[in-house]
């Protein structure tokens, strides 16, 4: 693990907010030679939280001035609450923003929203570093976490659900932990939009997971609670998955289509790795013209090499460059959503 990817997620286990101050010794003016001043504040998905978090740092690193940088992560959900009702600047995202949450956000004013991908990541699949299990299927997934599973309490308990779905996985005949995002994270829409929706409607069931489980919006939280018992299981995003590989193990995934697939850099960013997901930034327009330090804190995030320095200690997948320069286009156009 990187320092400064250490430094951060071990503040995040115990503090609720990140605040990141303008650092002494700054160097560069944004354009037109001016230094700024002013206060950004982000809130949103515990994924990107640190991608952010680190720009942040940086920011006030490089740039001339006194910017005052708050960054949070309760969940991309329980974000983009406080974005429509205006309290944010920029709003960290592990899924898209949804048709409802834009109609709450009209309905308070905020009516120009700049949609930016800014990483890749894999949804990871965890457990103890003891279980002996190395790959599961959609089909055991669906059986062990799904709304019908709820009550089981054993990993055998989900065999009958997971043979009669089409798979040939052996589950243990083990006590099943459970540790895993809450539904206000991001994290846990892209699972049950990515795996829980292969199966349920076709059941009658809701587009849910079982609610019989540990549920929490910190990921350090998930690691800690994974790595405590031997025949646990839940999902993270990649880059707290990766940075934890001693304490959990990070699970095969087959989609039923093409075999046993670890997530890896090469795998997320190809799609292969089958719980693949975009993640995301999302701009207040209205703040972002009237606050000269969102513009520039923005213009930095998406400077040419920035992202790619950013998640060498934060380790998602960077946009290739094809994505990149949409990315920046998105941004230089002021493309709000539905235009």
């Amino acid at each position: 693990m990187t320092f400064r990817f250490q430094r951060r997620v071990g503040a995040l286990a115990f503090a609720a907010a990140l605040a990141v101050g303008a650092c002494g010794g700054a160097s560069t003016a944004p354009s037109g030679g001016t230094a700024i001043s002013g206060q950004i504040i982000v809130s949103g998905s515990s994924t990107v939280e640190p991608i952010t978090a680190l720009v942040a740092e940086l920011f006030n690193e490089r740039i001339s001035g006194d910017v005052a940088i708050e960054v949070t992560g309760p969940g991309t959900s329980d974000g983009f609450e406080r974005f429509c009702a205006g309290e944010t600047d920029i709003s960290d995202a592990s899924r898209s923003i949804r048709d409802e949450e834009i109609e709450t956000c009209a309905e308070g004013g905020i009516t120009e929203i700049i949609e930016i991908k800014v990483a890749i990541d894999g949804l990871s699949i965890i457990t103890s570093v003891d279980n002996a299990i190395e790959c599961l299927t959609f089909a055991d997934l669906y059986a062990l976490l799904g709304p019908e599973s709820q009550g089981f309490d054993s990993w055998s308990d989900a065999q009958a659900l997971a043979t009669e779905l089409g798979s040939a996985t052996q589950l243990p005949d083990a006590p099943l932990e459970i540790t895993a995002p809450g539904e206000e994270s991001g994290t846990f829409g892209s699972f049950v939009e990515i795996v829980i929706e292969t199966f349920n409607e076709d059941r009658g069931q809701d587009a849910t997971t079982r609610p019989d489980y540990t549920a929490s919006g910190n990921d350090n939280v998930i690691v800690e609670g994974i790595s405590s018992f031997p025949s646990s299981l839940g999902w993270v995003g990649y880059a707290f998955a990766k940075e934890n590989e001693s304490r959990v193990k990070l699970l095969q995934v087959d989609d039923g289509e093409s075999g046993c697939i670890a997530p890896t850099p090469e795998t997320i960013s190809s799609n292969e790795y089958p719980i693949s997901r975009d993640l995301f930034i999302y701009v207040n327009k209205a703040k972002a013209d009237e606050n000269p330090a969102v513009a520039a804190f923005v213009d930095f995030y998406l400077a040419d090499g920035l992202i790619s320095e950013v998640l060498e200690e934060v380790p998602y997948v960077p946009l290739d460059p094809a994505a990149l320069a949409e990315s920046q286009a998105a941004w230089t156009d002021r493309a709000t959503l539905g235009e």
